[in-house]
């Protein structure tokens, strides 16, 4: 639709000219989105989601991290709170303890008097592994004791550790003697 000027009436006779079109930019009706603006938004909301799903997937691997340790924590807590009534942990380092003690006997050693749920799972789905220096039932008591997760790969890096933090998802997390052994800290890598 063009704009018009009124007609202009000339001489006596109110002769009426010719309407013409507006001088000037005629606008034109836009039917929608051109293609070049629908590209430019979706890759803008491209980039954005490719951002947000990489610190996404970064926040649950370090919420499995933070969950692992916490479970860690507890059950070493109700370990030490056990070794402090009995006086033995057969129920830290560091070479991971040799006396393995499995789920159902630490269940069996500390709920439910001193935890009652026991986590045996770390936060990707991998048992815990635990031990002491002693076996179960032996008439030494034992010293020492360790939790440890594999980490997100589920595989253990061997039986001897150097404390310290670590920066993989993959690295295992151990904890012993009251305190982590090995713990994620700072940025993770993949």
């Amino acid at each position: 639709m063009c704009l018009q000027k009124p007609a202009h009436r000339i001489d006596d006779h109110h002769a009426s000219v010719p309407v013409r079109p507006y001088d000037g930019i005629e606008m034109r009706r836009r039917q929608g989105f051109t293609i070049l603006e629908l590209l430019i938004v979706v890759a803008i909301i491209g980039i954005i989601a490719a951002i947000a799903i990489a610190n996404y997937l970064n926040a649950v691997q370090r919420t499995k991290q933070k969950r692992t340790m916490a479970d860690m924590r507890s059950v070493a807590v109700a370990w030490e709170a056990r070794a402090v009534d009995v006086k033995a942990y057969n129920a830290s380092g560091f070479t991971m303890p040799t006396a393995p003690i499995s789920y159902g006997q630490l269940t069996t050693l500390l709920s439910p008097t001193y935890m009652r749920n026991i986590p045996s799972m770390d936060g990707w789905g991998y048992a815990l592994q635990f031990g002491t220096d002693q076996p179960v039932g032996s008439a030494t008591p034992a010293a020492e004791y360790a939790i440890r997760s594999p980490g997100r790969d589920g595989q253990y890096t061997g039986t001897t550790y150097t404390a310290g933090p670590t920066t993989s998802f993959d690295c295992d997390i151990v904890y012993s003697n009251g305190s982590f052994i090995a713990w994620p800290e700072g940025t993770q890598s993949h």
